[in-house]
């Protein structure tokens, strides 16, 4: 069984930073509630692991099947609780391709594929939260 593991270390005040594969990554809290803004808010880390993991599948997937695209633009809106503890109730990617002649199968197939067989961070929120998508071609 494989397990990832970081370890985060106190930079004083609300500031924390860790290694993960290598690469500094540092987390701290808005000024208004006591950190100095010195690095994004730990939650919204949720929402990158999820554009980075389908991303990287799909870009993997439409090299397979020969699909050249200019560019591939993914975001990802993670709608809060208003309670505490404020936690993501829904998601919604899209998914915005740049390229000549795109195929909509093709990239539908891709994404599909992303999101029901390959993305494991899909995979988890999925049991947790309703999560969307949408594909958009510029």
């Amino acid at each position: 069984m494989k397990n990832h593991e970081i370890k985060m270390e106190w930079q004083g005040d609300m500031a924390f930073e860790g290694l993960i594969n290598g690469h500094k990554v540092r987390v701290d809290a808005d000024e208004s509630v006591g950190g100095n803004d010195s690095g994004p808010r730990p939650k919204p880390f949720v929402l990158v692991a999820l554009a980075g993991c389908t991303g990287m599948d799909v870009t993997m997937i439409l090299k397979k099947m020969r699909v050249v695209i200019e560019d591939l633009n993914i975001s990802v809106n993670g709608t809060l609780s208003e309670e505490q503890p404020a936690q993501y109730t829904s998601m919604h990617v899209t998914y915005e391709f740049k390229g000549e002649n795109l195929n909509l199968d093709k990239l539908t197939k891709a994404v599909e594929l992303s999101q029901n067989q390959y993305c494991g961070v899909s995979a988890m929120y999925k049991k947790a939260i309703p999560l969307t998508y949408e594909i958009k071609i510029i």
